[in-house]
């Protein structure tokens, strides 16, 4: 099983997003993450699509992609020529005891404190999925109340395949 991350620039048309999430479901593909938004023309989303399997699989993936009439562009999103990126929000029972050793953690990551009440802390960090995994991996010892994953975004590096529309 190989991951694969595939930026997608789509049509903003109503249904979209219906569409190529109904691709993967009709074919038994699992998504293991989704994320989009309106671009800086507003006429074009940009999706990006985390799958994981075979090489067959991803390929067919893909292919089908492709011929979704909504799909202007396809890009795989390899490691080393494109950047990605993922948002976390974790919202973490915190006593006034463990306040300090949280925001050390969370500093170390790069991460910012946006709430804090008398019994909990929320967290924001962003970053490559492994750095936020690793994070979560040291809150182990922490009640996580709530957490919310943006899943991942990105775009390749550099002008070269940039695509120009209009």
């Amino acid at each position: 099983m190989r991951r694969q991350v595939l930026s997608l620039l789509v049509e903003n048309n109503p249904g979209v997003t219906s569409h190529i999430s109904g691709l993967f479901s009709r074919r038994g593909y699992n998504i293991d993450s989704f994320s989009s938004g309106v671009t800086a023309d507003p006429k074009y989303t940009r999706i990006t699509i985390v799958a994981s399997g075979d090489e067959q699989i991803l390929e067919q993936i893909e292919k089908q992609l492709s011929k979704l009439e909504d799909v202007l562009d396809i890009k795989k999103l390899e490691q080393g020529s494109s950047v990605t990126r993922e948002l976390i929000l974790v919202k973490i029972r915190a006593k006034d005891t463990d306040r300090q050793a949280i925001l050390n953690v969370t500093e170390i990551y790069h991460g910012k404190i946006v709430d804090v009440t008398h019994d909990s802390m929320v967290i924001e960090l962003t970053g490559h999925q492994d750095k936020l995994d690793a994070f979560l991996d040291l809150l182990q010892g922490y009640e996580i109340l709530e957490l919310a994953r943006t899943g991942v975004t990105g775009l390749t590096r550099g002008c070269s395949d940039v695509i120009y529309l209009d």
